[in-house]
């Protein structure tokens, strides 16, 4: 997630400044057609166009609400995955014993059963995690001229490495060759760590009650990543989306037929007091369109741009280094040094990933 301005105060004018141009150039572009080739019927009454900006306005306002709701989801979603994975982490440790077992295990071969549990563990995040950053049809944002400077600047770590690469070193070859062969990985992972537990539950390494609250983690597990995907899976509805970056559209190329006039017409007023001002007072309705036009402009792409807040860009969830921070927690936990544990995902340009 994007944490600190890189521009301080022009950020946003940065971000924008193709279509913060283009407005400036539609201003001059009417009030030579008005001003100096004579087009005086160039203009529309305000009342359509106060109408049609109202709509629009609206309509921005009902996407931008609904784009945050989907991020601010996926973030509450990705938090229930770290408590959970705290949670299970806990448990595998505390409930993982000898203590009803008829066959007594040495502790070696105890912790090798409780690393097991979490390192697959891990393994799911991973799968997640790559599963939320493969890209889909409908996500967009990427491709916007002014974008594509950060995508090639901030890539996730998930396009950096290939799946089976990044699962490796948390899974035994039988695992792993079982993972791949399926089409929802995290799915399938999930289905093995409850048959390890329900293996360990018959050799009475895990108590009945300790098994029950075991698949009870692991369901809500089913729970978090299914709400992951139902987010990653379904967009903002298209005919929402696109009909307002259409609407959106139409009111800026209309709005200065109805700007430009209005300061002709002021400037005629001044023409017997202010004759100096008079003539040029058209040109100040340049950089009140841009401003007008721009306004609109951004506020309908931040909405665009928070629809899917896993395709990996700046302002989105950063999942990699959620995932990351739990396993760090859980293989510390595990009585692993620092130099066995890897680092954290850096931050690039104050991203986080």
């Amino acid at each position: 997630m994007y944490t600190k301005r890189v521009f301080p105060g022009f950020d946003m004018m940065v971000w924008t400044r193709y279509e913060l141009i283009l407005f400036f150039a539609i201003g001059i572009v009417y009030v030579v057609l008005i001003k100096y080739l004579g087009f005086t019927w160039i203009q529309i009454p305000w009342a359509p166009i106060a109408v049609i900006g109202s709509a629009v306005a609206f309509v921005i306002g009902f996407q931008n609400n609904a784009a945050y709701g989907r991020i601010w989801e996926a973030r509450k979603i990705w938090g229930g995955i770290v408590n959970t994975s705290r949670t299970f982490g806990m448990f595998v440790q505390d409930m993982v014993t000898n203590e009803h077992s008829s066959v007594q295990l040495s502790e070696g071969e105890l912790q090798h059963e409780i690393k097991t549990l979490t390192y697959r563990h891990i393994a799911w995040m991973t799968a997640l995690r790559h599963s939320m950053r493969q890209p889909k049809p409908w996500e967009t944002a990427h491709q916007v001229r002014s974008n594509k400077k950060w995508v090639e600047m901030i890539v996730p770590p998930e396009r950096k490495i290939d799946l089976s690469a990044d699962l490796a070193p948390y899974l035994s070859d039988e695992d792993l060759k079982y993972t791949l062969g399926k089409n929802n990985k995290q799915t399938a992972l999930l289905y093995l760590q409850s048959h390890h537990l329900k293996s360990l539950k018959e050799q009475g390494l895990v108590w009945e009650f300790s098994f029950l609250e075991l698949e009870g983690v692991i369901q809500e597990l089913f729970n978090l990543q299914g709400k992951s995907e139902r987010i990653k899976n379904f967009p903002y509805p298209r005919q929402f989306a696109t009909l307002n970056h259409y609407f959106m559209w139409i009111f800026v190329m209309l709005l200065p037929l109805g700007i430009v006039p209005q300061f002709a017409a002021i400037g005629n007023d001044l023409l017997n007091s202010f004759p100096m001002i008079s003539a040029f007072f058209i040109w100040f309705s340049v950089p009140v369109y841009a401003l007008v036009a721009w306004i609109f402009h951004t506020m309908e792409r931040i909405g665009r741009s928070g629809e899917n807040p896993f395709q990996g860009l700046v302002n989105d969830v950063p999942i990699s280094t959620i995932a990351r921070g739990i396993e760090i927690d859980l293989r510390q936990n595990l009585g692993e040094t620092q130099e066995q544990i890897p680092e954290q995902f850096e931050m690039v340009y104050d991203a986080q990933l």
